[in-house]
């Protein structure tokens, strides 16, 4: 869907409060078509619950998130102009550190049942598609597996077949690698840059900064709950500028 450049995902003045605990304090920002935002920052900072906000996941405390230039209401339904979360999340895909997978269903299963409840679409489509993003993630010949004897590299491929499945205009990833051995993080990152390369709009919270390097366009570093810094690549995790941004990297590049 063209959206003439205005922004496909934008929140304003974003807060999150847990109880007396203020996680997130007033975020701003802005995801065009096409876009590959990296979301980077230490342990407890907000990341993921900013990732979270921004398919309403978690609803937030204050501030305004808007999708095709539509107001989201925190009601489940579509109503006059404003967007229900209900189709916010049909729009906006998901992928979480842990793959929650139905472990008693095939990998063609939970590929296709997205399609098939929620959006009413026909078995023999559903199965359709879903071994054509089976292939795509190079799991074709996995399809009548269950989880169980998957790898977690294959489990997580799966997983973002299954947001894929629903034909999502927005793709978040929240710390996808994070829970895997070293050597199956490559073959989920090679999924995620091949969205990246196919032009797919994208939110990633990520620890791999020599990935977030190569795939995204533009890095916000969270800190104490709001964005630190903001930029390209090149100048945030390359040349950054503040002594807070500096330390944190510096543990990744020992």
């Amino acid at each position: 869907m063209e959206n003439n450049g205005s922004p496909t995902l934008s929140i304003r003045g974003l807060t999150k409060d847990y109880g007396n605990l203020e996680v997130l304090k007033g975020i701003d920002i802005d995801l065009v078509r096409g876009d590959v935002l990296g979301i980077i920052g230490p342990s407890g900072s907000g990341k993921s619950t900013l990732i979270r906000c921004l398919n309403m996941m978690e609803q937030p405390t204050s501030g305004v998130l808007r999708f095709m230039g539509k107001e989201v209401t925190q009601k489940f339904k579509s109503q006059n102009d404003k967007i229900g979360i209900g189709e916010l999340r049909r729009r906006v895909g998901m992928v979480f550190q842990h793959f929650n997978l139905y472990p008693h269903r095939t990998v063609l299963d939970n590929v296709t049942m997205g399609p098939i409840v929620v959006q009413k679409i026909s078995k023999a489509d559903a199965e359709s598609t879903a071994l054509e993003l089976l292939e795509q993630v190079g799991l074709s010949e996995k399809r009548d597996v269950y989880p169980s004897h998957l790898s977690g590299g294959q489990k997580q491929r799966v997983a973002i077949a299954r947001a894929l499945a629903m034909k999502p205009d927005v793709m978040l990833f929240d710390e996808v690698t994070s829970a895997l051995d070293p050597e199956l993080v490559g073959e989920v990152l090679e999924v995620i840059q091949s969205l990246a390369t196919n032009g797919m709009t994208m939110a990633l919270v990520t620890h791999e900064m020599a990935f977030a390097a190569d795939v995204a366009n533009r890095v916000v570093f969270i800190d104490q709950g709001i964005i630190a810094e903001s930029g390209d690549p090149e100048t945030i995790l390359r040349n950054p500028e503040s002594d807070r941004l500096k330390l944190f990297l510096s543990r990744f590049n020992k």
